[in-house]
């Protein structure tokens, strides 16, 4: 029996049958029982640098001796806060932003969607309260992110945050007349993940992202970037809103700025969301934050990921790889198992299970990730039926076609009738 309830689990079935992982290094990570695996996923999405970065390590050992912590509200501050939020702001998307921490990604969801609104209400309108987000959308957990959820299981439990319209996520055309059908003049936000990621890796079609940010523009809303997992080099440039020029007015960050090595997040605010809390005189405080906001060892992870990132070219490495990833898995989509691969857009892909053989066996997603890991690599079952493929920015172009060598034994595996996974889900982060 264990007294560890995991996130997105059948707890009936893990329960005591956790796979424990004991240590990291590069692309590959280790279990308890000796085990070596290709992690395909750089854990959920964030271990960008690769495991076992002493530098990491070090740093923040050193600064923990000095100061752990010290909050950020009000006037105070730590130095490698502020050091951070100046690194941040020189790669952000739009220049002269703002930075505003929190401890993670759907803190990040939850402090820009609450922004939205506030700021609104600052500059006048405070009819603008409708939020826009797309099917197979996944924002977090929290209270916003739960309401902006486009995968449907994920709101069990009741809605939490009212006016929230879901629109298809990949049909401009179905935005415009959403918005037509709402009122431009009501709407606050709309929330885009440039490229979806638990949703099951979907790269917007071609031409989507520009009409829609120009359908956007025109209601005069807020574009929210949602760059959890497509920030710091994911995508091949430090953010996906700067490679496809979104000028977005937020962007949520977590997981890559430190690699994961500590937890934190942010939501950078462009001047035009800024100006009005900023303006001297307008007595605009906004009144959110978390106690380990901006929290200082984190911060310094954070310094010396986006170091290490900066000196060995990680935040451009995708863009050369991911023609090799593309190519690379490409042939899977002839397996019996596979309807199509996704990806194309740096170190993103998705192998997707034949939607009929997922119908027929809902199983299936999670059987063919634990006969993956079984061969030695570490995937997981996304909303959908696809297969995450996210791995760390380190990985060399042999382990990638190792990557695609250990995919396909897996679902050779599952193919062959492997023994259905651990309490493992298909709409998780």
């Amino acid at each position: 029996m264990t007294a560890l309830w995991h996130p997105f689990a059948d707890m009936a079935v893990v329960d005591g049958s956790e796979v424990v992982i004991e240590r990291g290094d590069g692309a590959h990570v280790i279990g308890e029982d000796g085990r070596r695996y290709l992690d395909g996923t750089a854990s959920l999405w964030y271990c960008n640098v690769g495991y076992g970065r002493s530098e990491i390590a070090e740093a923040v050992g050193a600064q923990l001796e000095r100061l752990h912590a010290f909050h950020i509200f009000g006037e105070y501050a730590s130095r490698p806060t502020l050091e951070l939020a100046e690194r941040i702001a020189s790669i952000a998307p739009v220049a002269d932003s703002k930075v505003f921490f929190t401890s993670g990604g759907s803190d990040s969801v939850d402090t820009a969607a609450k922004l939205a609104r506030r700021y609104f209400e600052q500059v006048g309108e405070p009819d603008r309260t409708l939020i826009l987000t797309r099917d197979w959308a996944y924002h977090g957990m929290h209270a916003y992110g739960t309401a902006l959820a486009g995968i449907g299981v994920n709101r069990l439990g009741g809605v939490l945050i009212p006016d929230v319209a879901v629109v298809p996520w990949d049909s401009a055309a179905a935005l415009a007349a959403t918005v037509d059908e709402l009122g431009a003049e009501r709407i606050a936000a709309f929330f885009c993940e440039p490229v979806m990621g638990a949703g099951g890796v979907r790269p917007a079609p071609p031409g989507y992202l520009e009409a829609a940010r120009e359908i956007v523009r025109a209601t005069g809303a807020l574009w929210i970037s949602d760059e959890v997992i497509t920030g710091f080099g994911r995508v091949g440039d430090w953010f996906a809103s700067t490679r496809f020029s979104l000028d977005p007015d937020l962007v949520t960050f977590a997981k890559g700025v430190t690699s994961g090595y500590l937890p934190l997040g942010g939501v950078l605010a462009s001047p035009r969301v800024a100006e009005p809390f900023w303006q001297a005189g307008a007595g605009a405080v906004w009144r959110h934050g978390y106690t380990y906001s901006g929290h200082t060892t984190a911060c310094v992870a954070g310094l010396v990921n986006l170091d290490l990132m900066e000196r060995e070219g990680l935040h451009r490495r995708a863009l050369q790889l991911e023609g090799v990833l593309h190519s690379a898995l490409a042939p899977l989509a002839e397996h019996e198992l596979v309807g199509e691969v996704r990806g194309g857009v740096g170190l993103l892909a998705a192998v997707q299970l034949d939607p009929s053989l997922v119908e027929a066996d809902p199983s299936l997603p999670g059987r063919a990730a634990a006969a993956c890991r079984e061969a030695g690599l570490i995937t997981r079952a996304l909303a959908g039926g696809g297969l995450q493929v996210s791995p760390s920015l380190v990985i060399t172009e042999a382990e990638i076609a190792e990557l695609a060598e250990l995919m396909r034994a897996g679902l050779d595996r599952a193919a062959a009738g492997a023994p259905r996974a651990a309490g493992l889900s298909a709409s998780r982060p």
